[in-house]
């Protein structure tokens, strides 16, 4: 029984010497275990930010490239020490924009600019570089490569890099395609233009149409009057001539405001082409003035009238375009006669009326003659509308107009239209 204890205890203790044997060993194992899960946790840890940052990172970098594609911007930066320039992202959507180089010098860009706006680029830039400004925005006007024409860019700038003092080491800016906006600014002004010059028409229309209707109805009315007190018949007769002067005066005015309202309002109504013989208009016109040119003794002669050509156009404009320069021939015309001709020139054909009347000034013969309420003679009796009918209805028809002339000796009135 006793040895068997003593077995026991020995063995008892054997156990107790390996467990602490065990420990000591162990015990440095376990410590670089544990030190090494705590490495890879943090290591783990660190990985995960590091991706989490890269991922953010990305993001921002698709938003970034987003907004840039949506404004067709294009970015770009400016070593001040250096004075290089450099384009790092361009999403301007046109073929003919300038591509520069990476690094080309600030002043070979300016090169490409146009003249009258590179003095306020290169001053904005030298702001910025200075430290004299934080920002500029400038809209200007760059030469396309190779060619005569030129775009329109608006440009934004800051200040992108300052050194310990403060001052600028780097610009970064945009710069942006505006044709669109531009073409829509001068639609707008040009509308705005036209608005100011419709009203401006409008009160000189009322003020010389008022002038004019009264001039011709107060002698209507005051020699009716007039008239029923008159007993010699030579007299009678007189005032009864210039009645029917009047009369006709007053008709060609309100012949005159109808025809500048029907050139108003159909505007940019299609031509109504058709083939007729010029012959046949002409014919038509003389016979309409046969009665003044008996009265006046001034005759009507159309030149080489089986020679005339077939012409296709409008029919009615051309007619209203020579009705109009025949009736002013009739009327500055008190002796000679009045002529009317055509002249062929290639695929066009020039329609004329010549007149031996009084003539107009050398300083008149020009556009300005074909304007709204242009007259030669302002105490003669007329609108002043007539040849700016005759300008308005050539133009519609891709024509011309235009005048020949000696004070004195007569005048020749043209209109030049395509034969076909």
């Amino acid at each position: 029984m006793a040895v068997t204890c003593m077995i026991v205890l020995f063995s008892l203790h054997s156990l107790m010497r390996m467990d602490i044997l065990a420990w000591i060993v162990g015990l440095p194992v376990l410590l670089a275990a544990i030190i090494l899960l705590y490495y890879q946790y943090r290591q783990s840890r660190t990985l995960k930010s590091e991706m989490e940052l890269l991922s953010k990172m990305k993001i921002h970098s698709v938003e970034y490239d987003l907004v840039l594609k949506a404004m067709k911007l294009a970015i770009w930066h400016l070593d001040i020490p250096t004075r290089s320039f450099t384009l790092e992202t361009d999403y301007r959507d046109a073929s003919d924009t300038n591509d520069f180089p990476p690094g080309i010098s600030i002043d070979d860009v300016y090169q490409r600019i146009l003249p009258e706006d590179a003095d306020k680029i290169k001053k904005g830039i030298i702001e910025l570089a200075s430290g004299r400004a934080d920002v500029y925005h400038e809209q200007f006007q760059m030469q396309v490569p190779h060619s005569n024409r030129h775009y329109w860019l608006e440009g934004f700038a800051t200040v992108d890099k300052r050194d310990f003092q403060g001052k600028p080491l780097s610009v970064v800016g945009t710069l942006m395609r505006i044709d669109q906006q531009k073409g829509i600014e001068n639609a707008l002004m040009e509308a705005v233009y036209h608005a100011e010059e419709s009203d401006r028409l409008k009160s000189a229309f009322l003020a010389n149409i008022s002038h004019e209707i009264r001039t011709p109805l107060n002698a209507i009315v005051g020699f009716s009057e007039v008239l029923t007190n008159v007993e010699d018949e030579s007299e009678r007769m007189s005032l009864l001539n210039l009645i029917k002067k009047n009369n006709a005066d007053l008709l060609r005015i309100f012949d005159d405001i109808m025809s500048m309202s029907k050139l108003e309002a159909r505007g940019g109504e299609a031509l109504k082409k058709s083939t007729f013989k010029l012959k046949d208009v002409l014919e038509e016109l003389a016979d309409k003035y046969q009665d003044k040119s008996k009265e006046t003794g001034v005759p009507i002669v159309i030149e080489n009238v089986e020679q005339l050509p077939i012409l296709n156009t409008d029919r009615d404009r051309l007619r209203e375009i020579l009705n109009q320069y025949l009736d002013n021939a009739m009327k500055f015309t008190k002796e000679g006669q009045v002529t009317i001709g055509c002249t062929s020139q290639g695929d066009k054909v020039r329609i004329w009326v010549r007149d031996t009347g009084i003539g107009i000034p050398d300083t008149m013969c020009n556009e300005h003659l074909f304007e709204r309420f242009v007259k030669v003679d302002e105490f003669v009796s007329g609108t002043g509308l007539g040849l700016s009918i005759c300008r308005s209805l050539a133009l519609s028809m891709n024509g011309e107009v235009g005048v020949e002339s000696q004070k004195g000796k007569g005048s020749t009135f043209w209109v030049e239209l395509e034969k076909n």
